[in-house]
């Protein structure tokens, strides 16, 4: 079904039309009623039919960050270039230092983007913005159309002057353009990357006529569009510009139209940035007066003043800014159906019988499809009950409603299956896959790197030569006794960054010399005998039978239906080669190698599950009491809707426990067993074992591993683990396991982020207000057991209300492991520890 189906639905629904020529009479509007993503979609609608400018206030930024989610589904916005894109996000032109990382400039480059577009175009555009944002100043219309370079094909203008407008602008001269601010001539070719556009621009000059302008991708180099006129814009955020600043509600043009959620929570965001500001600037000597609070951020009661003179639209059940006219709407709330899909045919029925339509959204296919066979293998076991129907629509929301008013309920999958729903703003401006020119421009003389022809040089800079009449940029490289080679530009295919050991400088290969061919042989040989010994032991292993688990049921597609999280590319694959694997005769031995929080774990839940599902046991091989306690946990939380029994053992338990689970582990009344090296006891006797799965095996000492070899024998093997040792790591590389690699990391999972912070009170207390808010936990690392509880006095001075936990090594160790587990179980908000955390959290 088009994504646009429901913006069309909406398009001709009466009320939104009525609601669109409003727009044009400049009042106040007060629309109540709306719930959930239905705000959105009435927005959607009346701005594509009214047209015009609009500012979308939200009171925080994650709401605002849902809402433009929303929006850029609605009009089918996720994959446009931003240049073409009609919906912008609007946010702060920083982060704050315990917040995550945004790659490169990405802050900045998307308020200069909004400021330029606003400024120099009449076209709809609807701007998603929250108070953090609009409490900054910017720069006035007039500084802007000032400082906004314009070229156009066929213009005459020289190269030199167009570089020196832009080293005025603070653009820095660059040898590849790479990020926003830069630039690089290369004889009559201009490249710069304006703080306005997501690709840079590459003109072509003849003599001093601009012949084409063409944007480009700086990862491949290739042309992205060709264009007759660009205008250039510096970081209009920088905070050396001591130009007049306006507040951005001024900064707009005045017709544009303010839609606002919970409008006194927002303006006392504002005043508490300016507050903020205030404190921060008198805590500092600055003598500088063009950089005063009042002159770079708005008051929250400016602001207010501002908008009782615009067009404003409040959502809400009552008006604050004096709305001339209500609208009331009736919508209400997708019903929670707990994953009970009986519950949900029954919803879906009954609104089918008194007319409604309805539409289940979801950006994932498969999760259709799984839904689909859930509903097929229900109704089939459920004759008596109506065949429920639904239109899939290939797009999400942040949450799902029913429109009594059009009679269509608006499902989404997310809610359907209780599966966490992140939204998703931009990353960065470039690609997040390896830039070869960027690795080449991050190279500093004297690097060694690898030739694949010619062996080990050093990189010694950039030169332009002579090659047949024409100049070209080439890479030099310094091979031993001084020889020279050069490499052009569009040969970096055949080049790489040396690697090897850390402090070991590499021997330089001879230019003309045969070693380097010599040594490559050599490998290539040693290559070809491990490849047959490996060829015999996977042929071997292969012959060999085992088990043959049967194809996926309903209760395994609606486990992994049940998944809070979307599934990466290398995750779904990494799940089907296992599955896979389990379905042949031959026993499966496959290493999944991946990153902590990459998606291991959930992958080991569906293969034990797949083997439950066909009555067979599972042993779960664990390194620590600790690990063996979060596997549990995460193991029952997934599984607790599901027939399969899960239990434990360690030195946690007593004695009788420890019986008693293994005689119910003999009889077949535990399906899934996790545990530490106690599972791999004498005492210790499986029913009927199909599946082994092993965390973290580098762990294990040879004892360990010699027992596993006796149990892996004819039982189905799966090895999940972040750091493969060697050896483990060459016999999958060459064959003898199975391999699975998990390279992309979960979608919006930051990358870990280190900052050296002088030590302050407000620092520790934002971050960790910041943290337990969003519903996180705390690691505060003391390694001075001494003081420790000093350190636990000031934290709960600091901040208010929050539980902290304290452990280090002299503690009794009973004591010491149940506040390991309190804080798993999240009694605890902060975990004041010494370095024996390290320990713990394995």
């Amino acid at each position: 079904m088009s994504k646009n189906i429901l913006l069309e639905i909406y398009r001709n629904y009466k009320v939104v039309n009525e609601l669109a020529d409003k727009l044009h009479d400049e009042k106040h509007l007060l629309l109540s009623g709306l719930l959930a993503s239905s705000k959105a979609a009435f927005t959607a609608a009346s701005t594509d039919i009214a047209g015009g400018q609009h500012l979308i206030v939200c009171p925080d930024k994650e709401s605002a960050a849902y809402f433009y989610n929303d929006l850029e589904n609605f009009f089918d916005e996720r994959q446009l270039d931003y240049n073409l894109k009609q919906v912008l996000f609007y946010p702060t032109s920083y982060k704050r230092p315990y917040e995550p990382e945004k790659p490169d400039n990405t802050y900045m480059l998307s308020r200069t983007e909004v400021l330029g577009r606003v400024s120099s175009s009449e076209r709809k555009t609807l701007i998603v913005s929250y108070p953090e944002a609009l409490s900054e100043k910017v720069v006035t219309r007039q500084y802007l159309s000032k400082n906004t370079f314009k070229l156009k094909t066929g213009e005459r203008v020289s190269l030199d002057f167009v570089a020196d407008m832009l080293i005025a602008y603070n653009f820095e001269r660059a040898d590849f353009v790479v990020e926003p601010g830069q630039f690089a001539i290369r004889g009559g070719l201009l490249d710069v990357f304006s703080f306005a556009n997501d690709h840079p621009y590459r003109i072509e000059f003849f003599g001093d006529e601009v012949e084409t302008i063409r944007s480009f991708d700086p990862v491949t180099q290739l042309s992205v569009q060709k264009l007759n006129r660009i205008a250039l814009l510096p970081n209009m955020q920088d905070r050396l510009i001591r130009d007049k600043r306006e507040d951005f509600l001024t900064y707009l043009p005045a017709k544009t139209t303010i839609w606002i959620e919970e409008a006194e929570e927002v303006t006392l965001r504002i005043n508490n940035e300016f507050e903020k500001a205030l404190l921060a600037y008198e805590k500092i000597d600055i003598d500088d007066d063009s950089i005063k609070p009042e002159l770079l951020f708005a008051s929250g009661d400016m602001l207010w003043e501002k908008l009782k003179q615009l067009t404003t639209i409040e959502f809400g059940t009552k008006s604050v800014l004096g709305a001339q006219e209500a609208i009331k709407f009736e919508t209400t709330a997708q019903p929670a159906f707990n994953k009970n899909f009986k519950l949900l045919i029954s919803d879906l029925v009954n609104h089918l019988q008194k007319g409604y339509q309805t539409y289940i959204l979801s950006e994932n296919k498969k999760q259709i499809e799984r839904l689909t066979a859930i509903f097929e293998d229900i109704q089939a076991e459920w004759p008596e009950r109506k065949k429920a129907g639904f239109e899939p629509v290939y797009h999400s929301l942040q949450a799902g409603f029913i429109d009594h008013g059009l009679k269509i309920c608006c499902y989404t999958d997310h809610q359907i299956f209780e599966r966490y729903h992140k939204f998703h703003l931009r990353e960065s401006f470039a690609s997040k896959e390896s830039i070869t020119l960027k690795e080449l421009y991050d190279l500093k003389p004297g690097d060694f790197v690898t030739h694949i022809d010619h062996g080990i040089g050093r990189f010694d800079g950039l030169e332009i030569i002579d090659n047949n009449g024409r100049m070209q940029e080439a890479i030099r490289l310094i091979y031993k006794n001084n020889d020279i080679l050069y490499i052009s530009i569009h040969s970096l295919h055949r080049i790489a960054k040396f690697s090897g050991s850390d402090g070991v400088e590499p021997q330089l290969n001879k230019l003309g010399s045969n070693a380097w061919t010599k040594l490559k042989n050599r490998t290539k040989s040693k290559v070809k005998d491990i490849a047959r010994d490996l060829i015999k032991i996977y042929a071997a292993r292969k012959t060999s039978s085992g088990f043959q688990f049967l194809p996926d049921t309903y209760l395994q597609n609606e486990l992994e239906a049940s998944f809070i999280y979307e599934d990466t590319p290398d995750q779904l694959k990494a799940t089907n080669d296992v599955k896979a694997d389990m379905e042949s005769t031959a026993p499966m031995d496959r290493l999944v190698c991946g990153d902590v929080g990459f998606g291991k774990t959930e992958i080991a839940i569906r293969a034990a599950f797949k083997a439950v599902n066909d009555s067979k046991q599972v042993a779960i091989l664990v390194p620590t009491t600790i690990l063996a306690l979060q596997h549990y946990k995460t193991f029952s939380e997934r599984l607790s809707d599901f027939p399969a029994k899960v239990d434990y053992i360690n030195r946690f338990r007593s004695t009788s426990q420890q019986k008693e689970t293994l005689i119910k582990l003999k009889s077949g009344a535990v399906d899934i067993l996790i545990g530490t090296h106690r599972l791999i006891g004498k005492d210790v006797l499986f029913k009927d074992l199909g599946l082994l799965i092993i965390d973290e095996e580098q762990k294990f000492g040879v004892a360990a591993k010699e027992k596993l070899k006796q149990i892996k024998a004819n039982v189905d093997t799966l090895t999940l683990t972040a750091t493969p040792i060697p050896r483990t790591l060459q016999f999958s590389m060459m064959g003898a396991r199975d391999l699975s690699i998990i390279n992309t990391p979960p979608p919006n999972r930051y990358p870990v982020q280190t900052e050296i912070r002088s030590f302050g009170e407000e620092i520790i207390r934002n971050a960790i207000q910041y943290e337990v808010a969003r519903g996180g936990q705390v690691f505060f690392v003391h390694n001075r057991v001494q003081n420790i509880m000093d350190v636990y006095d000031m934290l709960a001075r600091f901040v208010k209300g929050i539980s902290i936990g304290v452990a280090h090594g002299q503690m009794d160790g009973k004591k010491l492991e149940n506040v390991m587990l309190e804080f798993i179980n999240g009694n605890y908000d902060v975990l004041l520890s010494t370095t024996i955390v390290e320990s713990g959290r394995r």
